[in-house]
C-alpha cells in the first residue's frame, strides 16, 4: 500500500470527519493520517501502564488494527482520539490480566531532589543538554513508580494535556475522581522533584519508531 505523505497540505489539512469518511468509503490508505495524529497521545497513554517498549508497540497495533475493523461502529459526537483511547486501555488492561506472572522488579524510589537548573537557552551547550536529558530520565523514572491508577491519570492530563472530562469519559470514571487521582499522582512526584517545565519531551513517540508502527498496521488492514 502506498503511504500517504501526511505533511502534504492537501492530507494535513483534511477534517477528521472527512477522513473517516473516506476510510469508510474505501479509501483506506487515510488510515495513516489518523494514525500520525494519534500515535504521540495512545503511545503516551499506553506507557501509563507499562513500560516495555515492545508490549507498548504490540498493544499500540492491536488498537490501531480493532479501531479500524470497527471505525464504522465511531459515533462521531466524540473526538476520535478518546475513543481510540478507550479502545487503547481495554487492551493495555486485557494484556495486563493475561500474564501469569507478576513483575516483581523492586521499585528504588528518588530520594533527594534533583539540583538540575534548567534555563531557556536559546542554544543549549553540550552540558545543558544532558542536564535536561538527566532531568527527563529522573522525571520519567519518578512516574514510573506511581501506581498504575495514577501514572496513566498523570500522564494523560500534565504530558498529553488532556482536559479532565476527557480523561474521566476514557477512564470510566467520575470527574472528581480523576482530580482526586491526579491532585495524589502530583503530590507523590513532588516528594522527590521540583516543577519541570519541559513535560510535553516526555515518553516520545516520533521518527521510526511512528513509521514503522504505521507500516505494519497499514500492512495487516
Amino acid at each position: 500500500m502506498k503511504a500517504v505523505k501526511i505533511s502534504d497540505f492537501k492530507y494535513s489539512k483534511i477534517p477528521e470527519n472527512e477522513v473517516i469518511s473516506r476510510i469508510l468509503s474505501g479509501e483506506k490508505e487515510l488510515y495513516e493520517i489518523l494514525m500520525r495524529r494519534n500515535n504521540q497521545k495512545l503511545f503516551r497513554v499506553i506507557r501509563g501502564y507499562m513500560n516495555e517498549q515492545n508490549e507498548i508497540e504490540d498493544i499500540m497495533q492491536d488498537t490501531y488494527l480493532i479501531a479500524y475493523e470497527k471505525l464504522w461502529q465511531y459515533k462521531q459526537n466524540a473526538q476520535f482520539s478518546t475513543w481510540l483511547i478507550r479502545i487503547g486501555i481495554n487492551q493495555a488492561l486485557a494484556r495486563i490480566k493475561q500474564k501469569t506472572k507478576l513483575n516483581t522488579t523492586d521499585i528504588v524510589a528518588i530520594s533527594e531532589k534533583p539540583t538540575i537548573e534548567l534555563r531557556d537557552d536559546k542554544q543549549p551547550g553540550p552540558a545543558h543538554k544532558m542536564m535536561r536529558k538527566e532531568a527527563k530520565e529522573i522525571l520519567e523514572k519518578a512516574i514510573d513508580n506511581l501506581d498504575d491508577k495514577y501514572r496513566s491519570i498523570y500522564i494523560m492530563r500534565e504530558v498529553e494535556e488532556m482536559s479532565i472530562a476527557e480523561i474521566a469519559d476514557c477512564m470510566n470514571l467520575s470527574i472528581s475522581n480523576v482530580k482526586v487521582r491526579l491532585h495524589r499522582a502530583k503530590n507523590m512526584i513532588k516528594e522527590n522533584l521540583y516543577e519541570l517545565s519541559y513535560t510535553n519531551e516526555l515518553f516520545e513517540f516520533g521518527f521510526s519508531k511512528c513509521d514503522n508502527l504505521v507500516e505494519r498496521v497499514l500492512n495487516s488492514i
